[in-house]
């Protein structure tokens, strides 16, 4: 157990600094593709940093064995959304209010990830009510969330391409080479995909530090898969933002967040509903009566514009409410 725990602290802090690495190469890609600021996080980096998860539920529905393989798949899937709707958006309002020590901070990138969310709200809404009914065509929908996602995409880069592009003239040099003023494309590709690399083979270790501490507490798969690895998974999202808020680039933190939320709510779902029955228990349930509270209070605060560095830490009550339910359900 103690080997366990030290891999976990490791894995965590190769994540941090692959992250700072990523976003410094993903703001360069985003400036050498001529994409605009926001496309930068809820595309490009939202691409990179929603591997992790994928992963996760392609490997545990695809090549998983046992009875827990359909729960697992589908905890993992259900539980990426929950923590990013709510842990991931607290941990920017707290970022926020360090940054400019107040709670009235109302963050950039506001109007954007409105906009998002309420993509999410709705596919996020068939997802929940397809787990709740069984019928035999139900696994053709994937086919549905993957052209959702794709026309997501689209429309993101149309509007990064109305945008006028994102500018290199404020970025940071390029980590691989510091005293290039212009990096070359070779050492963006190579510092992007080296970071994701890292990123990746983090994550899967800091993930099987989860599972493995999960009988330790007492915990059974299907609720490790919803409870602990989705923050292990998500825990890339967590720290570009927390980089990027401290830059002071919110709008790319919370574009991360939202276009990782997109991720999470289509291709996962997707991969889940091809391969299992996709029928919720009502600890999967919860999670998403809980994700769907959390992005309508988001939307609700964005309308009448009391989104807020201080009003955004209402995600961590939100999973504190799912965190009670499922010991009470369990």
């Amino acid at each position: 157990m103690l080997t366990a725990i030290l891999l976990l602290l490791l894995s965590a802090a190769a994540i941090y600094l692959a992250c700072s690495w990523f976003v410094n190469a993903v703001e360069w890609l985003g400036a050498r593709l001529r994409v605009g600021t926001v496309a930068v996080g809820s595309v490009l980096a939202a691409i990179g940093t929603a591997l992790p998860e994928s992963v996760v539920t392609f490997v545990a529905v695809v090549f998983g064995s046992g009875s827990d393989r359909d729960e697992i798949g589908i905890g993992a899937a259900m539980g990426g959304p929950l923590v990013l709707s709510t842990i991931a958006y607290a941990v920017v309002g707290i970022m926020l209010i360090l940054v400019h020590h107040s709670v009235r901070k109302r963050p950039a990138g506001a109007h954007a990830l409105i906009s998002d969310q309420r993509w999410f709200f709705v596919l996020f809404i068939a997802k929940l009510v397809l787990g709740l009914v069984v019928f035999s065509w139900k696994p053709w929908l994937a086919l549905a969330f993957l052209a959702a996602y794709a026309v997501y995409v689209v429309r993101e880069l149309r509007d990064a391409a109305a945008d006028g592009g994102h500018s290199a003239d404020e970025l940071e040099p390029l980590k691989l080479t510091p005293r290039r003023v212009r990096p070359p494309g070779w050492a963006i590709a190579a510092q992007t995909i080296g970071t994701l690399a890292v990123i990746f083979a983090a994550s899967q270790l800091f993930v099987g530090q989860i599972e493995t501490l999960g009988p330790h507490l007492g915990l059974a798969p299907a609720v490790t898969a919803l409870l602990l690895s989705p923050i292990a998974t998500e825990l890339p999202e967590v720290l570009n933002a927390v980089i990027w808020v401290r830059q002071g680039k919110e709008a790319l933190a919370l574009a991360n967040v939202a276009g990782s939320m997109m991720i999470q709510v289509t291709i996962p779902s997707a991969i889940g509903i091809a391969f299992t029955p996709w029928h919720f228990s009502p600890t999967v349930t919860l999670a998403g009566v809980i994700t769907l509270a959390a992005v309508a209070t988001t939307l609700i605060l964005g309308r009448l514009k009391m989104l807020t560095s201080g009003t955004l830490l209402i995600g961590f009550g939100f999973y504190a409410i799912f965190f009670v339910g499922m010991l009470l359900l369990n």
